[in-house]
């Protein structure tokens, strides 16, 4: 039986003149929480926070939509009250995607400009021959990033529009992910009445939100640590040259605590983040923790462990994760390119010891990342969980939106749009 969805509610606000232009909103859809923020764009091109929702998400795993009703709920909660805040309704949001992994592949493509005048319609062409080239029929275009520009073989072009020359060439990085994913995602935003204004991944907008520009000049590793999967991006000459991700993240350590200690989930969740570590100590053999057995109603019957247990459980789970983070670096020829500089992010960043066990396995400098200061930002919401979501907005204050007559092609994006997208993000 089909089940009317409720309309949304009309605001005073509606009225303001002005106020939807100058608005931007974020929507990051993970595992574990659902988080909404709409910011103002003030007179002086800066961001002022005017709404926050945040919900625990359901109806979805390891990054995935599972349940596409559930997930539905999960965002119109948050968006309903980051709305109710703002005293506005939103009809468009930049959503985050680290579903599908994401991952990047360079791609050289090349154009006879036959000595004219290079013009955008040149640009546009040298991205139609470069935006077809998608790993497969199972991947789809979320990035097409240019990352440097040459004429006859100079190189360190910025901006050829203007200039002449024979060939024109240009390094992009095409960031995809899986066609199914993706579009179980957008199908969820657009259930809740809103439109995609672009589509972001991850590590990318955790980097836009938390990277200063002297780290992304000289290079920088973002590792965004979430609750169903680890993605990762490389800035390096203050570009996004690489990305991937591997199929780990916090509830997997969730996972392992519950089935090590025979414990509800919930309590697992509880446990880890309450006392959860990944350093030994000589204390956490005598310090002793409760846990509620699974199916026990009596809490009496809850059993006591030194923390070292829970601690021998946690570390080789986030042990892994650099583990294959740092092969993933290795083979995309990043390991030492990218500098010595890791940017942590993400929920499971913050637990104890994390940063001293990524210094062990990566062997780099390892700062805990906070997005940078936005006006506004309530205190709850300004942790390394809410990167990502504060880093869409700073995306959307570039400038980079879509536009609605793009037409859908068989892999979801038109070309048009794909053209449009990347002279944004670049003009």
């Amino acid at each position: 039986m089909k089940i009317d969805k409720p309309k949304k509610k009309e605001s005073k606000s509606m009225s303001k003149p002005g106020m939807r232009g100058g608005l931007v909103a974020a929507l990051d859809v993970g595992t574990t929480k659902v988080v909404c923020l709409i910011a103002q764009i003030d007179d002086d091109g800066e961001l002022h926070i005017v709404g926050v929702g945040h919900h625990r998400s359901r109806g979805m795993r390891n990054g995935q939509v599972t349940n596409l009703d559930e997930a539905e709920s999960s965002v119109r909660e948050a968006v309903g009250a980051a709305e109710a805040m703002a005293d506005t309704r939103i009809e468009k949001a930049f959503v985050n995607v680290s579903c599908g992994l994401p991952r990047s592949r360079r791609i050289d493509a090349h154009l006879d400009v036959a000595g004219h005048q290079i013009r955008d319609a040149d640009l546009k062409r040298i991205l139609d021959i470069s935006s077809v080239e998608v790993d497969s029929p199972d991947r789809e275009v979320i990035h097409c990033i240019p990352t440097g520009y040459s004429i006859d073989g100079n190189a360190g072009i910025l901006d050829p529009r203007g200039m002449y020359g024979q060939k024109l060439s240009v390094a992009i990085q095409l960031v995809t992910a899986g066609v199914g994913p993706a579009r179980n995602l957008t199908t969820v935003v657009e259930r809740c009445d809103l439109e995609t204004a672009a589509r972001v991944v991850s590590p990318y907008a955790s980097g836009l939100s938390c990277l200063v520009d002297d780290e992304k000049e000289l290079g920088v590793t973002v590792i965004d640590m979430g609750g169903g999967t680890t993605t990762l991006s490389v800035f390096i000459d203050g570009q996004l040259v690489f990305v991937d991700s591997v199929p780990i993240g916090g509830n997997h350590v969730t996972g392992d605590i519950a089935k090590g200690l025979s414990t509800p989930i919930v309590k697992a969740e509880r446990l880890k983040t309450v006392y959860g570590s990944v350093v030994l100590t000589p204390a956490d053999g005598r310090e002793l923790l409760k846990v509620p057995l699974v199916g026990e109603d009596d809490e009496t019957s809850s059993s006591e462990i030194p923390k070292a247990m829970l601690v021998q459980i946690i570390q080789p789970r986030i042990e892994e994760t650099f583990e294959l983070v740092r092969a993933q670096l290795e083979a995309g020829g990043f390991a030492k390119a990218a500098g010595r500089r890791v940017v942590l992010t993400g929920g499971a960043s913050q637990l104890e010891g994390v940063r001293d066990l990524a210094e062990l396995v990566l062997d780099k400098q390892i700062r805990l990342g906070r997005p940078k200061a936005i006006k506004g930002l309530p205190e709850s919401v300004s942790g390394p969980a809410f990167a990502t979501a504060a880093g869409l907005l700073r995306y959307g204050l570039n400038g980079h939106v879509i536009k609605p007559n793009a037409l859908p092609t068989s892999n979801g994006k038109s070309r048009l749009g794909r053209i449009g997208q990347w002279i944004r993000e670049n003009f």
